[in-house]
């Protein structure tokens, strides 16, 4: 493969360089690989990400080396790249939209390898959001397993509350569960899930807790509702994950979930992604079209 390869995406020209580069020591997937997964992916993950501002996770010198986060456009986007204004603690900061594929393609051949977006778009405005999203997180002594059956709860006392609930994999250790909302003022949302979170903890303290603090977290699952405020941002489906072996943040089945017993069946790699998608379409694209209203925090 060459190492610099001038193409044309969509009307747009793009310089993909260093394509055999190893990023992903372990298994000696390539930074070609990545872009070719991107995009055949692409066309199930913009809609999810299309108009959100989003945090890039970027690896220069591959996985197991540092990274970092990065919410500033990075240097060297080409200038047809859309970019939003956000209000942050220092100000007024720009940030990238991925709203198609060739800003996706040049995201990632400058070697942001993950995206995570918030629960609002450019549409709704940070006051108000469009999503809920509850994070399952396995403390120590636990996987995702236990998340698999902390799931059940949460998708039961959603539906209890007029809520349809999909899940996918965070692609490292736990699962995501969202709910599609008519657009919701940023604190009712908030306020709504940690009273869920809450309400679990309590009604099952064995093995469900609500708060971060780690002395809290052994054989148990953290029901992170603090995903919802509007500074923070969460894992795109189907978004590459920076683990050993390269891993997805991808969409699953009910009955995946109720069928779990080991970690390993719901570890999917981006050959299996694509080919679930080839089987199956995606998953999430309820989240699309459904809309419910955000119940009243008890």
């Amino acid at each position: 493969m060459p190492e610099r390869q001038v193409t044309e995406v969509e009307g747009r020209r793009l310089v993909l360089s260093h394509l055999d580069k190893v990023l992903w020591p372990a298994t000696g997937w390539t930074k070609g690989q990545a872009l070719y997964y991107y995009a055949q992916a692409s066309p199930h993950l913009l809609p999810h990400v299309r108009r959100r501002p989003a945090t890039l996770l970027r690896f220069p010198s591959g996985v197991g080396e540092e990274g970092f986060f990065a919410k500033n456009p990075p240097p060297g986007l080409p200038d047809w790249v859309r970019t939003m204004v956000v209000d942050s603690h220092e100000g007024p900061k720009e940030r990238v939209t991925v709203d198609d594929l060739p800003t996706l393609m040049a995201l990632a051949n400058g070697y942001a390898l993950e995206l995570h977006v918030p629960q609002w778009s450019a549409d709704t405005g940070a006051a108000a959001h469009d999503r809920l999203v509850i994070d399952l997180d396995p403390g120590p002594g636990t996987d995702i397993t236990l998340c698999c059956a902390v799931a059940l709860l949460v998708r039961e006392r959603l539906a209890e509350d007029g809520l349809t609930a999909h899940a996918k994999t965070s692609g490292s250790k736990g699962l995501h569960l969202y709910a599609a909302l008519r657009p919701s003022e940023a604190s009712a949302v908030v306020g709504y899930a940690r009273a869920l979170a809450e309400r679990l903890a309590a009604d099952h303290p064995r093995y469900v807790v609500s708060r971060m603090a780690k002395a809290l977290r052994r054989g148990k699952v953290l029901v992170d509702w603090s995903q919802n405020t509007t500074a923070k941002t969460t894992a795109a489906p189907y978004t590459l994950r920076a683990t050993a072996v390269p891993g997805v943040s991808t969409p699953i089945t009910w009955a995946e979930v109720e069928g779990c017993t080991a970690p390993d069946e719901l570890a999917f790699t981006p050959e299996d992604v694509l080919a679930r998608l080839a089987a199956h379409g995606d998953l999430l694209a309820p989240l699309l079209d459904e809309a419910a209203e955000l119940p009243v925090a008890e």
